[in-house]
């Protein structure tokens, strides 16, 4: 096949620069959708991170109604296998019970994504319904980190996050609702930024405030293509349960400016969980860089209640949860989870929720409600707390404990489990408020260890200027200027 571009000419384009090419006559939206299938064919045998292609929004990106004069000018997009839907499209979740699955309508996501330019030519894989940090269970698939196949990308946006960081694609769909996004991003050397409420609908199925956690959002290699993304798909559909807000400026233009000087507090210990001592060192690292660029910099953490936030968390998920697989089983029939075709921890996790009461979710409600407060009394003295993505190396392939295909009999001790590795980043959802993980540090073991800013409740535009801050001061060498070993430039089967 001839392909318009080499390579490493390819993975030297973000998404912006590809639309822009499109823009002047340079490229073709259609050039661009071969070049991203072509990508994907030469790193997808080793990382499993695609489900489908979708031949004809390939072969004609004005495919579904992509608005080909849109931003992003027909630039290919993977979609996550979960939350938005595609008329016409098959969406599993990872899951076998919802084999067969497809979509009657688009959501307004997916025809905000269309109107910016976005042509959606595939799904990608995550855990079954994006409950637990790897898409790892080999009756489906298992999706592997391009850094080293003998790790996992961790989730739930796994196939995403590993067709950005392999350069098959430059952005991609990805959802989070306790790290989702952050978390393969810091894993797999990616910019990942989850929003605050309040910026992309989940409509017609949830609300910012019926979903509580849940927020949208993509994986990108470049800050300017997550602020591109933010900036052309951000909006309340019509009869939104609670105001949306927006920036004063696009934030294309906002970070072309440094920040002001920040007040910036470090911490690595959240309650009863601590990142391990060379996290934590690669996280003081990181505080010496910003003060460099004339941050001030020290460790303060807010003033509150881990363990009670932590059990809130887990009881939100739980309920929320037990929900989803309760109308997967309405919808077919079934009054119990077939043990063959729901996974084992996902059982357990419908068995403990479905009979919880309005009391309890009052009381989570209530512990939300102290969490948020105790965030928002420490951003009126700081600007920015910077955290480690994960509290522990990223886990290899096969590590039972963390998956939904755990045996684990309790569902409170498999999340309990769960936090002790990834700490930082669900309260951010538990709050509503932004965070972003960007490629800064490494693991002992060679791998990417993604640095977090959180910021309060609609600074999403302030941690888009550090983040670019950052990226003007490094070149856009992010991950130090290294690649992955399974990526589109690499020498793969001799290709």
């Amino acid at each position: 096949m001839n392909l318009p571009m080499s390579w490493n000419e390819w993975a030297a384009h973000d998404g912006v620069a590809l639309a822009a090419r499109v823009a002047k006559g340079e490229l073709t939206a259609a050039e661009l959708a071969a070049q991203a299938v072509a990508g994907i064919a030469r790193v997808d045998p080793a990382l499993s991170g695609v489900v489908e292609i979708f031949e004809d929004a390939v072969a004609d990106p004005a495919t579904d109604g992509t608005a080909l004069d849109g931003p992003f000018a027909g630039l290919p997009f993977l979609m996550k296998d979960l939350g938005p839907t595609m008329r016409g499209r098959l969406q599993e979740m990872g899951s076998l019970i919802m084999r067969g699955n497809r979509a009657t309508a688009d959501t307004f996501l997916t025809s905000k994504m269309r109107a910016a330019g976005l042509n959606l030519i595939g799904r990608t894989t995550t855990p079954e319904f994006g409950v637990c940090s790897s898409a790892e269970n080999p009756a489906v698939y298992v999706t592997r980190n391009p850094w080293n196949t003998d790790y996992t990308t961790c989730g739930s946006s796994a196939g995403s996050a590993a067709m950005v960081a392999a350069g098959a694609v430059p952005i991609a769909h990805a959802t989070d609702g306790g790290g989702s996004i952050r978390i393969p991003a810091g894993v797999n050397g990616n910019i990942g930024l989850k929003v605050s409420r309040g910026v992309f609908s989940l409509s017609p199925h949830l609300s910012d405030l019926s979903g509580l956690v849940s927020i949208q959002g993509c994986q990108s290699r470049t800050v300017r293509d997550t602020a591109a993304f933010v900036d052309a798909c951000r909006g309340p559909a019509p009869g939104e349960f609670m105001p949306f807000w927006s920036s004063p400026e696009p934030y294309t233009r906002m970070i072309a400016r440094d920040p002001g000087r920040l007040k910036i507090a470090l911490s690595h210990q959240w309650g009863d969980y601590r990142a391990t001592p060379h996290i934590a060192a690669e996280l003081e690292k990181v505080g010496r860089f910003l003060e460099g660029l004339g941050h001030h910099v020290d460790y303060a953490l807010p003033d509150m209640n881990y363990r009670e936030a932590f059990a809130a968390q887990t009881t939100c998920y739980i309920s929320n949860f037990a929900v989803v697989i309760g109308n997967m089983l309405a919808a077919r029939g079934l009054t119990q989870p077939p043990a063959d075709l729901i996974e084992p921890v996902n059982v357990r996790i419908w068995e403990a929720g479905r009979h919880m009461s309005f009391a309890d979710r009052a009381r989570m409600q209530a512990v939300f409600n102290s969490t948020s407060r105790g965030f928002g009394a420490f951003f009126e003295e700081w600007d920015i707390i910077l955290t480690p993505i994960t509290a522990l190396p990223t886990p290899k392939v096969g590590t039972t404990e963390y998956l939904t295909i755990s045996d684990n009999p309790s569902v409170l001790d498999w999340f309990g489990n769960l936090w002790r590795n990834f700490a930082f980043t669900p309260l951010a959802n538990l709050c509503g408020i932004p965070a972003i993980s960007l490629p800064l540090a490494t693991h002992e073991h060679g791998l990417p260890l993604g640095i977090q800013a959180i910021g309060k409740q609609a600074s999403d535009g302030l941690l888009l200027q550090l983040a670019a801050q950052i990226e003007r001061s490094i070149g856009g060498k992010w991950n130090a200027g290294r690649k992955p070993g399974v990526h589109v430039t690499a020498n793969l089967n001799g290709g």
